[in-house]
């Protein structure tokens, strides 16, 4: 089975790139960036490009894209280029070429407005029953691009999964108020309760979606690690998370003293992936209890893959975007 990998220059390309080739499945790195994962550099948006790229392939793993942190510094046209246009092309030439099976990388933020329940109200428990609600061009493009995949099942019969990952990125929080507050490893370590999933699971649900993809047709899953919050616990998790996680999880705390760690006193969301663990059989190894034994063992919090892959960044320099906010305020 050949694969085509967009995007492989990024993180999650060069970890879906690494895994395959080390299995000894032929794949096919693309990328507007050159980089050791990356077969042939160019343009998604380019029918030609992705047309010659698509020849023998029989399933696409679809991560490229401009992410969140890109709002600060590209256009609204460019999500639109690389987000919309990029997919719609990418389905087309994939359904011309045959391709049995298309996996698109989307996210939870996806979600938008509907993350942040009101002040006093529960945290939102959010699986695939909840609407998107998105709040920025970054959120709609994504929304676009899954609406694309369902339309090129129903009418093209191109069977496509569409995987709504949390975070999984190594860089620090793009929230100033959490870099002040809290090391970065400890933020990251608390998001492995409700919003955070470790690379090695994200790929392993892209492997598993494309194996399984000819049989499910269109499905959106969430893909984050398993929490181990209940629906019963959304309001108390907003007052006071730590009394919570103390009833949810044991083992932790000792750890967290040693190193000066906090827990976050809210939490005001919590990712569901029932779901993608009951129809694609996936079963995510790092969840908050590994991660913890993990970083009490190693004392570090990342895997073998995310080692090797290390930190990408997401602009060519450096970029804050708390200067550039205040840049644009400076400009209205």
């Amino acid at each position: 089975m050949a694969f085509l990998v967009t995007g492989g220059s990024g993180h999650l390309g060069e970890a879906l790139m690494r895994t395959l080739k080390e299995a000894g499945r032929t794949a096919i790195g693309l990328d507007v960036l050159p980089g050791e994962f990356t077969d042939a550099v160019g343009s998604i948006a380019d029918r030609r490009f992705v047309a010659r790229s698509m020849e023998g392939v029989e399933v696409v793993l679809h991560a490229a894209t401009l992410h969140k942190p890109h709002v600060a510094t590209h256009e609204r046209e460019a999500f639109v280029e690389a987000n919309v246009k990029g997919t719609l092309i990418l389905l087309e030439e994939a359904r011309r070429a045959g391709v049995r099976a298309f996996v698109l990388t989307s996210t939870t933020s996806a979600f938008g407005d509907a993350l942040k329940p009101p002040p006093g109200e529960p945290a939102a428990w959010l699986d695939e029953s909840v609407a998107p609600v998105p709040k920025n061009i970054y959120g709609v493009s994504k929304t676009a691009a899954e609406d694309l995949c369902q339309l090129f099942w129903r009418n093209e019969g191109l069977a496509c999964v569409v995987l709504r990952t949390s975070r999984f990125f190594p860089e620090s929080d793009d929230d100033p108020t959490t870099r002040a507050a809290f090391a970065d490893d400890n933020a990251k370590v608390n998001e492995f309760l409700f919003r955070r999933v470790a690379i090695e699971d994200v790929v392993e649900a892209h492997l598993l979606a494309a194996e399984q993809a000819p049989a499910i047709g269109f499905r959106r899953y969430i893909v984050s690690a398993t929490t181990p919050f209940r629906r019963e616990d959304c309001a108390r998790l907003r007052v006071d998370a730590p009394s919570v996680v103390r009833e949810r999880v044991s083992g932790w705390e000792d750890e967290y003293a040693r190193r000066g760690w906090r827990m976050f006193a809210s939490i005001d969301r919590v990712y569901d992936n029932a779901l993608a663990r009951r129809e694609l059989g996936w079963r995510p190894k790092w969840d908050f209890a590994a991660v913890v034994k993990r970083l009490r063992e190693t004392g570090d919090i990342r895997g073998p893959l995310a080692k090797l892959i290390g930190e990408k960044g997401y602009h060519a320099g450096l970029f804050s975007p708390d200067s550039e906010r205040l840049r644009r305020e400076r400009q209205t």
